[in-house]
């Protein structure tokens, strides 16, 4: 039991796969087959894009942090100013309002004809994620750094002559820093299907008229904003005053029922998943 407390981390994945699981078996068997794949295209649209947001944070992250913390220490501060300035600039800004200014300039490129695979699309957008989202891994860098930079082995492997890069990337960052980093993108996993929703939501209710989600990869959040699935939530209302319509909700309103759950549910056990990681590995 103790053991299973502190690998809650891989207890919430299982739960998250089994529900997912459960929850395809069931809209396999009571949902058609135009919403069903509408459902799948969006949920996997949906992951694919926060697994590419992952990786370009990643890369992202990494590089503005090393290469800020090299800038710092070089003789010449304009870079380094340069790239703080740079950095500060995308910090200020909300990420939802940086987000939606990137999907106004993604719909132009599709309306010029510049722009038209979906595949390259879903690129682009995790792209623009990533833009906002990545200042927490490069936070997350430098701090590392300076932690480890306090520690005597770090003046001793300089003396030694191994190179300062070296000390950076693979004892600090590599050996010392994984179990940290890979925490935060689980965070930024969560963060991203969070942003995502919203930001599809956002622009398929209307309120950004220079935005057409017509255009735009099916996710979650544009599901959940269509006429039908405002219809399936409406219903959860509806049920509240009157009990006994509660049956019908599983099998009459899947569609909006179907895509809210796996939102909050993601959500919550992403949720779950990192502190669990967090705890088990003491971070």
């Amino acid at each position: 039991m103790m053991k299973l407390y502190r690998e809650k981390d891989k207890l919430w994945l299982l739960i998250w796969l089994g529900g997912l699981l459960l929850l395809w078996g069931w809209n396999l068997l009571f949902l058609n087959k135009p919403a069903q794949a509408k459902v799948q295209s969006g949920l996997l649209n949906t992951f694919f894009i926060s697994s590419l947001v992952i990786v370009f944070s990643a890369m992202l992250g990494w590089i503005s942090g090393v290469g800020s913390y090299f800038l710092e220490k070089a003789t010449s501060k304009i870079p380094y100013l340069t790239v703080t300035f740079f950095l500060n600039i995308i910090r200020s800004v909300p990420q939802i309002v940086g987000i939606l200014v990137g999907y106004i300039i993604i719909t132009v490129m599709i309306q010029d004809g510049s722009l038209s695979s979906t595949f390259y699309i879903m690129i682009i957008i995790a792209f623009v994620i990533s833009l906002f989202v990545f200042i927490e891994i490069s936070d997350l860098v430098r701090e590392r750094i300076t932690y480890f930079r306090r520690r005597d082995f770090y003046n001793a492997m300089l003396v030694c002559g191994i190179p300062e890069w070296q000390i950076v990337n693979r004892e600090i960052l590599w050996k010392n820093s994984v179990a940290h980093i890979f925490n935060k993108l689980i965070a930024v996993f969560g963060i991203t299907v969070f942003l995502l929703c919203s930001i599809d939501f956002i622009v398929s209710v209307g309120l950004s008229t220079s935005v057409s989600a017509v255009n735009l990869p099916v996710t979650l959040g544009s599901l959940l904003a269509k006429i039908d699935s405002k219809q399936d939530i409406l219903a959860i209302g509806y049920f509240i005053t009157h009990p006994g319509y509660f049956p019908k909700l599983f099998f009459e309103h899947l569609q909006g029922i179907t895509v809210a759950f796996l939102i909050v549910f993601t959500l919550l056990c992403i949720y779950k998943i990192s502190n669990g990681f967090a705890r088990r590995n003491e971070l």
